[in-house]
């Protein structure tokens, strides 16, 4: 450690630290627009000068190392100075757009300019203009005038994203930041440009000129899409959502959100959304009031149990849906007398899981992994923060291996083994062999030691923090039992964590509240290819997000009532009945992600018109049914009885225990079915932004993404 002296106080950071670290750790403000704690120190704005004792001139905060009994001055007349004088330099060419900038109110520069600036210019030539530029649709680019050149987003790029999609071009006042051959920017973590540029000229295109950030009610609130589970601040405007921005958590998403987060709050506010419950009559749709509607699901489902009895009654539900719905939704089968309910829409194999699948380690610890090996995962694109933290650990020596069907473009250092999905478990079978080989112990079934594994094998084998990671594409997997049971033999022979990326914002939640057919209950896959007379169908559409894809619509069709419970006008073909329940902005509850940790939330605008919250809806058809003990007053009743005060799914309950490594010969096995990026959920797919990126349009090609 070293002790310096700053401001009069003395302070101590460890060696190699700059003295921007020790005022942080002082508490004591330096003025600054390049420096960001997570990054690069680039030391190009400035605007952090200040008086060093012995040094001839001002320094940099960020990037003068401190020295063992260095003394600091932050608000000397020198530092001041010196202050005020990169200020006049940096306002020199700013054009005067505060009263019409987006990131008025919220900037950086014109907060500091009030204490740093001075009242009027001595500059009287004319300002430089820089032409505005087209990135795509998520990100503006028209006011690129007002750039000081901090670099932040290109450092963001290169450092974070891992794609260097800016840079900066020329020297003097002739420099400027672009994509250089015109390109457009396409990360999947694009949007954290905005919220890291400190003055106004990168800004978001969805949002461009449609609020004031003064007018903007600010509140908490959770990602309903992947399974990181990212906190955010949900920015509100006559009860209606108008931007999302991350919320610092650096256990879970840092101060970072995917673009899927942050920009899929467009699809609530669209045309499709269904506002009034509506039953369809001699073909037609027509809108009724709640009591119609509910009375009518009821006479159904209580008619068709009777002529059918309660196992042709099922539901299906999405990992989407808070930890309360999908708890209530089991409820309410099982009070029928039903064991047919299940979120694994994507699945090919259903065999009961030892336990509550997860992650198997917290997700901070990804950032620290010697070695990795993932299997059946699209990494970047699924879990886009995951994918960043696993990139800060190769920054750092680690060694990332992926057993794919094809070779994906992580941003990161990888050696990908390409293997037909068919014959994942025989290739996890070579490097159990490689492991084996290695201490000298019997493989659990029969494998190759070959180049590849035995490379797998000896990183596994090195270090001591490590994981084998099962994506979505191995959970959705024919022999997913398999996969799991061979990974399971791997961690436990070389020291690794074991576990699941897991697909969904409430995936491990689901399993909590067991949100999966009892004994003698049907699966997914039965009930969507016609095992069902009544089928209660809660935010999801099957086409769209079940392994069956159309046959799925086919499979509904053959029962006698279909409910549906959707924020959308959502499976109207198939459906009697549309619910209109409220998305997660209009609702409260509880999603559990990857690494069991209960996150709950409030609504942060009330339901949109006659929608409902799901929680409710279905406790009064639970009433209406005559099922007991499901007389919920709030959603905070209905999380007490599911978690008590738990924050943290039980360890107990945490398992991803396997059966036999044995697997089945692996005879005409189909491709598994995994969402693309911005097709993941109902929500996503109806954001008019994302929808218009290249990794939508690459889908609709017929790429994947």
């Amino acid at each position: 450690m070293v002790e310096i002296e700053l401001d009069g106080k003395k302070v101590e950071v460890s060696e190699g630290s700059m003295v921007m670290h020790a005022a942080e750790k002082a508490g004591s403000y330096i003025p600054h627009f390049c420096y960001h704690k997570k990054l690069s120190i680039a030391a190009n704005c400035r605007m952090c000068l200040v008086d060093v004792e012995k040094a001839p001139k001002p320094m940099p905060a960020c990037a003068t190392p401190v020295t063992q009994g260095m003394i600091v001055r932050t608000k000397s007349d020198k530092a001041i100075k010196a202050q005020q004088s990169v200020m006049e330099f940096l306002l020199i060419n700013h054009p005067l757009d505060c009263p019409i900038c987006d990131q008025g109110g919220e900037c950086q520069l014109q907060d500091l300019a009030v204490g740093y600036g001075s009242s009027s210019s001595r500059y009287e030539e004319e300002k430089r203009v820089v032409f505005h530029k087209n990135v795509g649709p998520l990100i503006s680019m028209e006011e690129m005038s007002r750039c000081i050149h901090c670099t932040r987003c290109v450092r963001f790029g290169q450092e974070v994203a891992g794609v260097m999609e800016l840079g900066m071009i020329h020297r003097g006042e002739h420099s400027e930041i672009t994509t250089v051959v015109g390109d457009t920017v396409d990360s999947e973590l694009s949007g954290n440009m905005i919220d890291i540029c400190p003055v106004g000229a990168l800004t978001s295109k969805p949002f461009r000129y449609s609020a004031r950030t003064w007018e903007l009610s600010r509140r908490k609130s959770v990602s309903p899409h992947d399974s990181t589970g990212a906190n955010l601040i949900v920015q509100v405007k006559n009860h209606k959502v108008m931007r999302v921005v991350p919320f610092e958590n650096e256990e879970v998403n840092e101060c970072w959100i995917a673009d899927r987060d942050r920009f899929s709050y467009e699809a609530l506010n669209s045309d499709e959304r269904l506002t009034k419950p509506m039953l369809k009559q001699g073909g037609a749709w027509k809108e009724v009031d709640w009591q119609t509607a509910l009375e009518y699901v009821a006479n159904g489902l209580q008619q068709i149990k009777s002529e059918h009895g309660a196992n042709a009654i099922g539901a299906l539900v999405s990992p989407h849906s808070t930890l309360e719905e999908l708890f209530l939704a089991a409820k309410l089968v099982r009070g029928i007398g039903s064991e047919n309910i299940d979120y694994r829409l994507r699945n090919a194999e259903f065999t009961a899981a030892q336990g509550v699948q997860w992650l198997g380690l917290p997700i901070a610890a990804l950032s620290n992994l010697q070695s990795a090996l993932v299997v059946g995962s699209n990494l970047r694109k699924d879990h886009p923060l995951f994918a960043q933290r696993i990139r800060q650990a190769a920054k750092k020596g680690c060694k990332v291996f992926a057993i794919n069907e094809r070779v994906y473009d992580w941003a990161l250092p990888v050696t990908a083994s390409v293997v037909a999905a068919s014959d994942w478990a025989q290739a996890l079978a070579d490097v159990a062999a490689a492991v084996a080989e290695a201490k000298g112990v019997s493989a659990p079934v029969a494998g190759q030691a070959h180049g590849e594994a035995k490379a797998i094998a000896a990183a596994l084998l090195a270090g001591e923090q490590k994981a084998v990671l099962l994506g979505n594409a191995a959970a959705h997997h024919g022999q997913a039992s398999a996969l799991l049971a061979l990974a399971n033999w791997i961690a436990e022979q070389t020291g690794a964590a074991v576990g699941y990326l897991t697909e969904a914002a409430n995936t491990v939640g689901a399993q909590w509240v067991k949100a999966t057919p009892g004994a003698n209950g049907q699966n997914a896959a039965q009930m969507l290819a016609g095992g069902l007379k009544a089928a209660i169908l809660l935010n999801n559409e099957p086409e769209f997000d079940s392994a069956a894809g159309k046959a799925a619509v086919a499979g509904l069709n053959k029962a006698q009532m279909v409910v549906t419970l959707s924020p959308f006008k959502a499976n109207m073909e198939f459906s009697d009945v549309l619910l209109p329940i409220a998305p997660f902005t209009e609702t409260s509850g509880s999603f559990v992600n990857a690494e069991g940790r209960v996150q709950s939330f409030h609504a942060v605008v009330k339901p949109l018109a006659d929608t409902r919250p799901a929680w409710k809806v279905l406790r009064v058809l639970a009433n209406l049914l005559g099922v007991s003990g499901i007389d919920y007053e709030t959603s905070q009743d209905v999380l007490a009885a599911v978690a008590g005060s738990a924050t943290q799914v039980p360890a107990a309950v945490l398992s991803n225990a396997a059966k036999s490594a044995a697997a089945e010969p692996a005879a005409n096995l189909a491709a598994p079915v995994v969402a693309s990026i911005y097709q993941l959920d109902s929500i996503v797919r109806r954001a008019t932004s994302l929808q218009l990126t290249a990794d939508a349009r690459q889908v609709r090609e017929g790429g994947a993404a």
